[in-house]
């Protein structure tokens, strides 16, 4: 069944918790985030697999890429509704690996770029966005001490945002097309 009607009242519960809480609660904020971005993150994944012979880093699909990165989120969820789980250093340290290696194979940011060069990159650009509120989030279940939240976790998701955005730029200069500086006129 796909429902149980026990959030009718808008609470739920999570995993190990043994009473209900609010929906509206920095923990079921956190959840929802999580899974708001790691869905935009499957938009962006489909995009990259229709092209995965031109969506390369290091002869890996960009895709591949994204995938590993949605299945760490489903790690931090479980991280943070309580169960005992966290990031391994080394995925924190793969994910600065990865940007370095984008940003090596592209010219060096200079500027503000405006988001929507491409389809592509817009997608990406606006799982970055998702990906930075989802950071905030967990900083607040961080922050209230109700969960305890590991460090690598609060690492990981903030590389992610980075390295959303460094494929962004990624897809839009090997599709060769300029971005955009913001006039700020």
């Amino acid at each position: 069944m796909l429902f149980t009607g026990k959030g009718d009242s808008g609470t739920t519960t999570t995993f190990g918790c043994n009473q209900r809480l609010s929906k509206s609660s920095v923990i079921a904020e956190a959840l929802g985030a999580l899974d708001e971005a790691n869905s935009l993150m499957g938009v962006c994944k489909a995009l990259l697999a229709k092209n995965s012979d031109t969506y390369r880093l290091d002869d890996a699909p960009l895709a591949g890429l994204v995938h590993d990165a949605q299945e760490t989120l489903f790690i931090i969820q479980a991280a943070v509704a309580g169960a005992p789980q966290t990031v391994a250093e080394e995925k924190v340290t793969k994910l600065g690996e990865l940007i370095g290696s984008m940003e090596d194979a592209m010219p060096p940011i200079k500027v503000f770029s405006i988001p929507g060069a491409t389809e592509l990159s817009a997608q990406l650009d606006t799982a970055r966005t998702v990906a930075r509120r989802t950071e905030r989030r967990v900083v607040a279940v961080s922050e209230e001490g109700t969960v305890a939240v590991a460090p690598e976790v609060l690492a990981y998701l903030n590389r992610l945002s980075s390295l959303l955005f460094a494929m962004a730029r990624y897809v839009n200069h090997v599709q060769g097309v300029d971005e955009t500086a913001p006039s700020y006129k």
